[in-house]
């Protein structure tokens, strides 16, 4: 059987993957042979793999051929890391953003007692990374994760086992928050903000090979907002959080759309480029008397 020379190979992958518009071609030809090789791509870098053979060979051109095409290397290679957690990824959900991570940084800081026994939602799950992440560091706390999606559960449910989670989760099928019952302290939502429009324009990789059901925000990018905003009022409390993210420039509308479901914004946090990401909200001051009005009233 034949024998290849690593640097060679690798070479060739750097030359089509730039000539594809592919950004750090270099970086992503030996993840890519670090993958088809089962190696740490240290062991690329250094120089410890220095031929392969022919099957192999066969293998990267394959995965090589997916990359070339513009389809996301995550999906290539099937996982994603995000939280310092393995994730498993397939074109059913949207790969984890390091962005999103703000989400979970924020939830935690608002909710730093590791051994409180809270109650999470995380709203359009996908891979279950908010949640699963969020989870991992609150060791008493139990979630949900909703999606339309049954493929993108499955997903969800595999890395939740693999992350040794599955016993403090369940994830239901459903749109937003009608498969909720009760209400949650902390609540993640991570829902399709780009408008219609605008989706053909993104790169490749997002615009023609991950889930239009996570991209699509309507006309304006709004309407999952509108629809969580409408339906979570009944599952939130005084003391409760829900963590939003928003895409740029959306942080105002989006604001104006809890605020007008009767939401308190508490906070705006903002990526490492100064870009609001998330907006924290709470139930109004007046929306909670008012729900503790009704329940007493009907108890009495």
């Amino acid at each position: 059987m034949s024998a290849f020379e690593v640097s060679t190979v690798l070479a060739d992958a750097v030359v089509r993957l730039r000539a594809a518009g592919v950004e750090s071609p270099r970086r992503e030809a030996r993840l890519l042979l670090a993958h088809v090789l089962g190696v740490q791509v240290l062991d690329i870098v250094a120089g410890r793999s220095r031929e392969i053979n022919e099957g192999a060979r066969a293998h990267f051109e394959a995965a090589l051929k997916r990359r070339v095409s513009r389809e996301p290397l995550a999906y290539i290679v099937g996982r994603r890391e995000f939280w310092s957690l393995e994730f498993a990824v397939a074109p059913s959900v949207l790969i984890p953003r390091p962005e999103s991570e703000i989400l979970v940084e924020e939830g935690l800081r608002r909710f730093p007692d590791r051994e409180a026994p809270l109650r999470v939602a995380d709203l359009g799950t996908g891979s279950g990374c908010l949640l699963l992440a969020f989870l991992s560091e609150r060791p008493f706390a139990k979630g949900a994760g909703i999606d339309a999606s049954e493929a993108a559960l499955v997903v969800a449910a595999r890395n939740a086992r693999a992350l040794g989670l599955l016993s403090r989760v369940e994830f239901l099928r459903g749109n937003w928050t009608e498969a909720l019952v009760g209400s949650f302290d902390t609540i993640f939502v991570n829902p399709p903000y780009i408008p219609s429009a605008a989706i053909t324009g993104l790169a490749p990789e997002v615009a023609c090979y991950e889930p239009r059901l996570a991209l699509d925000g309507g006309e304006d990018g709004l309407a999952a907002y509108r629809a969580i905003a409408a339906g979570l009022k009944r599952h939130i409390n005084q003391g409760s959080s829900a963590f939003f993210e928003v895409g740029e420039g959306q942080a105002e509308a989006v604001q104006k759309v809890l605020v007008e479901n009767g939401f308190a914004v508490s906070g705006t946090v903002c990526d490492f480029a100064g870009i609001p990401r998330c907006l924290v909200a709470n139930a109004a001051v007046d929306a909670v008397t008012k729900k503790e009005l009704a329940l007493a009233t009907r108890s009495g």
